[in-house]
């Protein structure tokens, strides 16, 4: 036996040498280079992936915030109609002023709508201010002579905002001139067209 392994061992000869160092050799410079194109493709993955969460991480927070901030924008919706009922039935009984039915029915509506106001629910002025189709309706175009075009002429129903959002618009008529005053303001521009004509002549 120990004859066969000194055989074996006198094989183990130049030629297995050769082979072992006709493996290809890397530097460490060469192995430096593909090292640091590595580490910059990870670090650049790596930036990319920290971006993402962090802007899904704010995403998240917003849409908690606002989630906490309108969480209560369906209630005030659906009480909408009890204060548009109790403004109506106000408005129907205005002769009947010494009632202690009306006097009850103010009180309570004040009461609410003050109750409301705490949580951020607001009435939007309309009538006689310009019309805003962000926060207006318009129902119909009424001529009046008594106004300047395009402002609330009257208020079919009230709208209301929820803190900073128009959570129901105005319905509203929009004034416009009546074709008389229009007529007028067409003769008042020629005449004026016709005086400077005259003038430069």
């Amino acid at each position: 036996m120990e004859e066969d392994l000194e055989r074996e061992d006198d094989n183990f000869g130049e030629d297995d040498i050769e082979l072992v160092s006709d493996a290809p050799e890397e530097t460490a410079g060469q192995q430096k280079p593909a090292v640091s194109a590595e580490a910059d493709e990870l670090n650049s993955k790596y930036l990319r992936l920290y971006a993402d969460f962090e802007n899904y991480r704010k995403r998240v927070n917003k849409d908690k915030e606002d989630l906490v901030r309108y969480s209560n924008e369906s209630l005030l919706y659906e009480l909408l109609p009890a204060i548009d009922n109790l403004e109506l039935a106000l408005k129907h009984a205005s002769g009947e002023v010494n009632s202690g039915l009306i006097q009850g029915v103010e009180v309570t509506l004040k009461e609410l709508q003050r109750t409301l106001e705490k949580f951020g629910l607001s009435r939007i002025d309309a009538a006689g201010r310009p019309f805003d189709p962000t926060v207006h309706h318009a129902m119909s175009q009424v001529e009046r002579d008594d106004m300047d075009e395009k402002l609330i002429a009257e208020e079919f129903r009230a709208g209301y905002r929820y803190r900073d959002k128009v959570l129901r618009p105005s319905l509203v008529a929009v004034s416009i001139k009546s074709q008389k005053q229009q007529n007028d303001d067409t003769e008042a521009v020629q005449i004026n067209d016709q005086d400077s004509t005259e003038e430069e002549q």
